[in-house]
């Protein structure tokens, strides 16, 4: 089948190639000549594990190409994928859609041939019918359908979730539609991928359920592990305890410094939006967002009070290693970082924040501009009063402990992510903190 992607971002890129890996001849389309220049020059926009490869392998193939010309990318397409942005507008928490429905309007003035218009960008309930209205009043006589069918792609290993989902949503009105998804996807057939068909509203608040949920489990875990600390307890046996149940699971109940990226914060906000618009209130979610957003401040002042507790009773002047900058490992992405919060609360405090990340210090850096950046993690190490340890990369998971203890100024590690063992790190010689252990 021939696709057009438009929208040659994290979802677009990783979509188009992997559709093109199953066979499909794809169009990835973007507005910026810069991207797209990158993009033939086999340069990624984003850091993803495996995706170079995957996008080198097909354009050699013939399979995947770019462009900025929509209107002869979309010619003859069987679907075309709206895959852009829709960031949290500024002042209100409502979802930008301007992005999609230009890109509506844009395929309504072109559109010649039959095609099913596929709103692949996470959107609030409606707008698969608003989408639907620009086509149909943008001048195109051609058949078509608009379709809802939601990306459910983890930040690092996107490739493997869409290769292998756990279920594909689809929501189509009409039988055109779910025919044509059906060839889309023919692939994953052999997979026996669950694909699930719905109407295209309910398709669309999935998407908006499920990322509220899994952030509603991080923040559950995460005011247990605070629980943990005054009582005694271990988090990460709690964590277990209930995980181990079938109907709770243990996924997304890792105690830390809440969640960030460019789902959960954007898509809590524009479900409690949506809920408020049609007056009926979510308040689990309301609440979930109000403590996830004081948990990253509350993280920095837990690196604040250790430096207190187990120095000089000061944090003004004392210099602060941030290991990990992007809101989780395998990926570039600094979007709502808990490691913003952190960072700024500290330098707050009085002291001198050195930061390493493997992949996110170019996009970190305008957005952490009181942050020295380091050329390793030792580098930030060397010196320092302190370790925050915010981000669980696999660099950070071995750290020689000896030579962390001879360069740093004290041997303090405040570990975010409870990546080491208590007693290990103490009969190493380390003062070390942790979440939800004691």
């Amino acid at each position: 089948m021939k696709i057009a992607m438009v929208g040659a971002g994290y979802v677009g890129l990783v979509s188009g190639a992997c559709f093109a890996d199953f066979g499909h001849d794809v169009v990835c389309i973007d507005k910026d000549p810069a991207k797209i220049e990158s993009l033939l020059a086999g340069i990624m926009p984003i850091y993803e594990p495996g995706l170079a490869e995957l996008v080198a392998t097909n354009v050699k193939a013939g399979r995947l190409s770019f462009s900025t010309d929509l209107a002869s990318a979309i010619d003859g397409a069987d679907a075309i994928f709206i895959a852009v942005g829709t960031p949290s507008r500024r002042g209100d928490g409502h979802a930008d859609l301007s992005f999609v429905y230009e890109v509506a309007r844009e395929v309504g003035a072109h559109l010649k041939t039959p095609a099913v218009i596929v709103t692949k960008s996470t959107v609030p309930v409606g707008t698969g019918d608003e989408v639907e209205r620009i086509i149909a009043e943008s001048g195109t006589k051609a058949q078509f359908a608009v379709v809802s069918n939601p990306e459910f792609l983890r930040e690092g290993a996107a490739i493997t979730d869409f290769k292998r989902p756990d279920r594909i949503v689809i929501g189509a009105e009409d039988e055109f539609g779910r025919q044509v998804m059906n060839e889309v996807y023919r692939p994953l057939f052999l997979n026996k991928a669950p694909i699930l068909f719905t109407s295209r509203r309910s398709a669309e608040l999935i998407k908006y359920a499920a990322n509220a949920f899994l952030a509603t489990k991080i923040t559950f875990i995460n005011e247990m592990a605070d629980l943990c600390e005054k009582v005694g307890a271990d988090v990460q046996d709690l964590a277990r305890g209930i995980g181990l149940d079938n109907r709770i699971g243990a996924k997304f109940l890792h105690a830390g410094p809440g969640y960030g990226g460019s789902c959960f914060p954007k898509d809590t906000l524009a479900l409690l939006k949506t809920a408020e618009d049609y007056d009926s209130p979510t308040r689990i979610v309301e609440a979930v967002v109000k403590v996830n957003d004081s948990r990253k401040r509350a993280m920095g002042r837990k690196v604040i009070e250790t430096l207190e507790k187990h120095g000089d009773g000061s944090a003004r002047g004392k210099r602060v290693a941030m290991l990990g900058l992007t809101f989780k490992p395998n990926t570039d992405d600094m979007r709502d970082s808990p490691a913003i919060a952190i960072a700024q609360t500290l330098i707050d405090a009085g002291t001198q924040v050195v930061a390493y990340d493997p992949e996110g210090m170019e996009l970190a850096r305008p957005l952490m501009p009181g942050v020295e950046m380091a050329g390793s993690p030792y580098e930030a190490i060397e010196g320092a009063d302190a370790i925050a340890l915010v981000t669980e990369w696999d660099a950070f998971r071995a750290l020689d402990l000896k030579r962390v203890k001879q360069i740093a100024r004290a041997p303090v590690l405040v570990d975010l992510r409870n990546v080491y063992e208590p007693a290990e790190m103490r009969a190493a010689g380390f003062v070390y903190v942790s979440v939800g252990r004691v």
